[in-house]
């Protein structure tokens, strides 16, 4: 999706870092960002930070909450250095800046390396119950909105109904088959990462060296959480998502990592999720008039009959 980083007054930045980081900015080292304006730092102290602006929603203290504790379990993320503060109309954070490392591990180990790191995260992550509420889920997860209609408001073009976007119709039927099935069961919520993108993962060589996007901590049914990530992981290339021989090599690797298989119906769940994630996505991708990249009709068929959902309409 395209990058639109929200514009952060420089003076604004600079009163924020003084107040909440008790030193003022002396060099900017980056500036990115895509729902985020994310912005890498050195204060006039010499620590090198990341401050993140974007709107304000009650989830983000959670997340924040859920990436403090899972840095204080060991777990390669940044050490967040504030809570959710105010910053003009939306809200900031700040962390440490953790620089180096490459998008992904080694080719032929790419599979086990993404899974292991995203089993870990499960494993040492707090329980739903422990921290405050992760709603509502980011747009791409959100396949059990309470809103009307198949799709939920994408989070990039609020003012964009999905639902009244015409065309493309084998994806609004892969969409809702996938949901179907989603609708069909469903396990005790865990806690996890639903952007398990290569450009949000650094790696030294097959070590993960940190993963990044905290916003995109998600409670969901570890089949789900498991089920996006294998879907959108990548073996190679950031620009790239996981085919469905990667999907499969993930979803046995992730298994193997926890010790224990999947039912026959969480397995069917993970490659329905992975199916609505990027159905969700190529929805987007058409409605803005971009080449529909996150999903082919010949790709969601194959998925769907993974997933026990039947096929799309010819």
């Amino acid at each position: 999706m395209p990058s639109r980083a929200r514009a952060v007054d420089p003076g604004r930045l600079a009163r924020w870092c003084g107040e909440h980081l008790g030193s003022p900015p002396a060099e900017e080292l980056f500036s990115s960002g895509h729902l985020s304006a994310v912005i890498g730092l050195r204060l006039a102290d010499d620590r090198e930070v990341v401050v993140k602006v974007r709107p304000g929603s009650p989830r983000m203290a959670a997340c924040v909450d859920v990436q403090r504790r899972l840095f204080q379990a060991g777990y390669p993320c940044p050490d967040p250095l504030t809570g959710v503060a105010p910053f003009g109309g939306d809200v900031a954070t700040a962390e440490t800046y953790v620089p180096g490392g490459t998008v992904l591990p080694s080719a032929e180990h790419a599979a086990e390396a993404f899974a292991e790191a995203f089993a870990r995260l499960i494993r040492l992550a707090p329980r739903p119950a422990e921290v405050a509420t992760l709603d509502p889920a980011p747009s791409w997860a959100a396949w059990n909105h309470t809103g009307n209609g198949l799709w939920p408001r994408p989070e990039e073009d609020p003012e964009i109904d999905l639902d009244e976007v015409t065309g493309a119709e084998w994806i609004d039927d892969a969409g809702r088959r996938a949901r179907d099935r989603l609708r069909a069961g469903g396990s005790e919520a865990v806690i996890g990462h639903c952007d398990w993108l290569a450009g949000n993962l650094r790696w030294s060589e097959d070590e993960l060296l940190v993963v990044h996007d905290w916003d995109s901590v998600l409670a969901e049914s570890e089949a789900v959480l498991v089920g996006f990530a294998a879907a959108l992981y990548s073996t190679v290339s950031a620009g790239e998502l996981a085919t469905v021989e990667d999907t499969e090599r993930f979803l046995l690797a992730y298994r193997r990592a926890r010790g224990r298989e999947f039912t026959t119906g969480e397995l069917r769940r993970s490659w329905a999720a992975g199916v609505w994630t990027r159905a969700y996505d190529a929805k987007y991708q058409h409605a803005v008039g971009q080449p529909i990249t996150s999903l082919s009709e010949d790709e969601a068929r194959e998925r769907l009959r993974r997933a026990g959902a039947g096929s799309p309409r010819p």
